[in-house]
């Protein structure tokens, strides 16, 4: 998988999350967040962010439960210019890429930046999903 987030800091034990046992997804992917409780692979603008996948999860592995990291310090790359301190939010349509929230509408913020970085630079964030309504 490109561009997946590498956990630095482990400031919390992932969390279980329903997932679908016909699905598979990467160590290090952006999960979206659905109801009840259920990740998938995070890949859209605005995607309500879940957290991180902690384990490697196979297809029809006969699985139902992805660990899921929702804090730390992950590595992530950069799509344009990031500022230390920005909020960001998922880029899409490009997978595990993060941009900051200016000129977005941006409610699904998935961290904040703990590095300046260009694009496709890699930097450090504080994973911390929050939800916020802006209009």
């Amino acid at each position: 998988m490109a561009n997946e987030l590498t956990l630095v800091f482990e400031i919390s034990r992932p969390i279980p999350m329903t997932c679908a046992d016909g699905t598979g997804i990467e160590k290090g992917a952006i999960l979206k967040l659905a109801d009840p409780m259920t990740a998938s692979a995070a890949a859209a603008l605005n995607d309500i962010v879940g957290g991180v996948c902690a384990e490697e999860k196979i297809a029809s592995d006969g699985k139902v439960k992805v660990g899921v990291y929702r804090r730390g310090i992950f590595k992530a790359t950069a799509s344009g210019s990031i500022t230390v301190g920005d909020p960001l939010v998922v880029s899409g349509p490009t997978a595990n890429n993060l941009i900051q929230t200016a000129g977005v509408n941006a409610e699904q913020i998935i961290g904040i930046s703990l590095e300046t970085a260009t694009n496709a630079e890699t930097f450090l964030f504080e994973l911390n999903p929050t939800v916020m309504q802006l209009a």
